[in-house]
């Protein structure tokens, strides 16, 4: 049964006076089987944030057949100020929703009971980019104005938040697995990681910076330290260089990280990608690979002066990327005649081998953009600012968003309507949902014809959108 078969069944067996549907989840509240959450910034002069779902199966914000048609549906208890992401995680029926006004708070959001379920405290300040792992165990944020890298620690007995001086920090990335978080900091080529200590360690790192392990840069609380934070090391015991790193995506086997070295568009050389073993970076007790500072091979790394052998070059760019399978799917921006243009580069990870840079949306160097895998083998980008591309430079057709067909490589960009933040896969209802320009739109993933989205607008600006009923986690843009 496919998976819009089992929703539409549900809903029927929700009728009958049965609690449950697809996969096992509790039917919510609302009754709404297919809900995409969409967050929102200043919805009233008096209110800084909001978040509204609507149903996505008849893309309408009220009750099918309801006289009342104006209200969107809340998330009960959200108080958040200017939210500019939702982590997705619909299997374990959560969503992380960050908040970049007021008190920077990480708001944790039950799809089961549509509502708030708290805030994670103790972030250190307003952060550029932040984590949950899916357990909710661990936050990992990057707080660049305070330059500091974070980890809210629950389980931890001596703390709970250690903030890691680190200058300059302002990506961080956690694998799915939740095991391993790898920290980026602007305008440099190196890569730092979080280690969690055992008591052992604590007591032998106990009398200050001078006890702690080589390749430390901070351990924290400095003299009964929990964590500490390490340099990626080679196995020479030699620093690992870059090309300015900036992001790591997971292999689908959980056991490499691949660096995307951003290269010209963050200030460096050639953009490329860097096969990483995680195994030496895990930070769960017990699950650690050899002593501290753990190393990894220093033959993979791409770096400015010596490339090896293990590097990726990605000539459209690197930027961000997503994984399917054996397949890696990178997006960036390259520098053409005084613009930037926007590239897709598909690479066979069975031979690490990259395919010729595909033409999509422009976007600004270096900046986050969003990707998402929908219905019909497509492969969908949001891309921000792209009226400054070298499409718009050039008269040539603009939009911040495209559909790429991963079966034929053919990619189809949608009208323009300013910045695109937030894409969400409506799978198994052959759909996108996208905010776009603080507005959202509805685009059909059989041939990307725009679907009417008058009865989904909403008050206020836009800026992410999620569907909390998805299959599976993949279905997310901020991981």
């Amino acid at each position: 049964m496919s998976a819009a078969a089992a929703l539409v069944v549900a809903a029927a067996l929700a009728g009958c006076g049965n609690t449950t549907y697809f996969a096992g989840r509790t039917l919510p509240p609302s009754g709404i089987a297919n809900r995409v959450l969409i967050a929102i910034q200043n919805p009233s002069a008096a209110i800084g944030g909001a978040l509204m779902f609507v149903d996505a199966y008849y893309d309408i914000r009220y009750k099918y057949n309801s006289t009342n048609t104006n209200p969107a549906f809340p998330i009960a208890g959200f108080s958040g100020s200017l939210p500019v992401t939702i982590q997705n995680m619909p299997v374990e029926q959560i969503g992380a929703v960050y908040n970049s006004g007021g008190n920077n708070a990480l708001t944790m959001v039950s799809y089961a009971q549509e509502k708030t379920t708290g805030n994670v405290s103790g972030l250190n300040g307003a952060a550029a980019s932040v984590f949950t792992t899916r357990d909710q165990t661990y936050v990992f944020a990057a707080n660049q104005a305070t330059h500091v890298l974070t980890v809210v620690d629950k389980s931890a007995t001596n703390g709970g938040s250690f903030p890691f001086s680190l200058p300059g920090v302002y990506r961080v990335s956690v694998n799915p697995g939740g095991s391993v978080a790898l920290a980026f900091v602007q305008n440099t080529n190196y890569v730092y990681y979080p280690v969690k200590l055992t008591a052992a360690e604590t007591a032998s790192y106990s009398g200050g910076p001078s006890t702690w392990p080589k390749g430390a840069v901070d351990c924290e609380p400095q003299n009964d330290p929990g964590w500490c934070l390490f340099q990626a090391l080679g196995s020479d015991g030699n620093k690992l260089t870059f090309d300015r790193p900036i992001k790591a995506v997971f292999s689908a086997d959980g056991g490499t990280a691949y660096i995307l070295n951003c290269g010209p568009e963050c200030g460096g050389t050639k953009a490329s990608v860097t096969p990483l073993p995680i195994a030496p970076m895990i930070f769960l007790l017990g699950q650690q690979s050899g002593s501290l500072p753990a190393t990894t091979s220093a033959s993979t790394q791409c770096g400015t002066v010596n490339s090896a052998s293990g590097c990726i070059p990605i000539p459209g760019g690197a930027s961000n990327a997503l994984v399917d399978s054996s397949t890696l799917y990178v997006v960036g921006q390259q520098y053409i005649s005084g613009y930037w243009g926007g590239n897709l580069t598909v690479v066979d990870l069975s031979s690490n081998t990259p395919a010729a840079p595909i033409s999509i949306s422009d976007g600004a160097p270096g900046a986050p953009s969003r990707m998402v895998l929908a219905d019909d083998d497509t492969l969908w980008i949001a891309m921000t600012k792209c009226a400054n591309g070298v499409r718009a430079a050039t008269s040539l057709p603009f939009g911040c968003l495209a559909m790429v067909n991963t079966s034929t490589n053919a990619a189809t960009l949608m009208p323009y309507n300013e910045d695109a933040t937030g894409i969400a896969a409506v799978t198994g209802l052959h759909k996108v949902y996208a905010a776009e320009g603080g507005q959202v739109y509805i685009f059909s993933t059989v041939n990307g014809a725009a679907i009417d989205n008058s009865n989904v607008t909403m008050t206020g600006t836009v800026v992410d959108v999620a569907y909390m009923d998805a299959t599976s986690d993949s279905d997310n843009t901020v991981y």
